[in-house]
Order: C-alpha cells, then structure tokens, then sequence
C-alpha cells in the first residue's frame, strides 16, 4: 500500500493528496449528506486534517459553511462536493471516498445515521447499521 492516495472533483480543478492511514471509511445516510449530494448515502473516508494537502489548484476550493454547524467543501468551477469538516469531530477532515484515483488503506466499515436512510435504496451488505446517538 502506498504511503498516500491521490484525487480531485470532476473536473481537476481541486485535487488532494492524502497521508495514509485513514482514520476510517464509512458510508453516511444523515439528512445534509443525502442533500448535499443529491444520493441516498455518501461514502466519506475521514482522516487527520493535517494529513491532507489541497494542491495549489485550492483558488477553486469554495466552503458552504451551515448555520447547523459543520462546513462543506466543494470545487467552485464544477461544484463537486468533495469534504466535510466539523466541530463534533475536531481535527478530522472528510473527503468523499468516491473521488480518490488511487487506492485508500480501507473498504467501508460500517452505515452512520442509519436511522435517516431512504427506503426506496436497499442496502444489502452486512456492514453495522449505526444511529446517530452515542
């Protein structure tokens, strides 16, 4: 396994490169996530803040930050939402799993804020199912 993993958006204009190991890979069901995305779930693979580097291309990185709390990144010229950061989870930086174009450290570990999840997308792998409560 290689020491990093590589990725951007969709269109190249924010790339990343990400210290391994990950901290964790999960896929999230929780409202904002599902909205953000326009998808039933998003994969997020969560790292150490400092362990990510944006690449100088980082002119184009833009933030929605929310009244809610939490902070979404997203590439200004194609709008691919790409990281997530937050005060619940202080030093941590979110990068949606789907955009690495090399491999990560880890396969998905488990299904957060379960108790959000649509109906009409069925999940059938045999991950933990977890809710958002502590």
């Amino acid at each position: 396994m290689p020491a990093t993993s590589r990725g951007s958006c969709l269109c190249g204009a924010v790339s990343f490169v990400a210290t391994l190991p990950s901290k964790w890979v999960a896929h999230c069901h929780c409202t904002r996530c599902r909205r953000a995305h326009g998808a039933p779930f998003v994969t997020w693979a969560g790292f150490a803040a400092d362990a990510v580097t944006v690449g100088d291309e980082q002119a184009h990185l833009r933030w929605h930050i929310a009244a809610e709390g939490g902070a979404r990144g997203f590439c200004g010229h194609c709008g691919s939402p790409m990281f997530f950061k937050s005060d619940r989870w202080p030093g941590e930086l979110h990068i949606a799993r789907a955009l690495f174009v090399e491999p990560i450290d880890r396969a998905p570990q488990a299904h957060v804020f379960y108790e959000t999840h649509v109906e009409w997308a069925a999940v059938g792998d045999v991950l933990p199912k977890k809710s958002s409560s502590p």
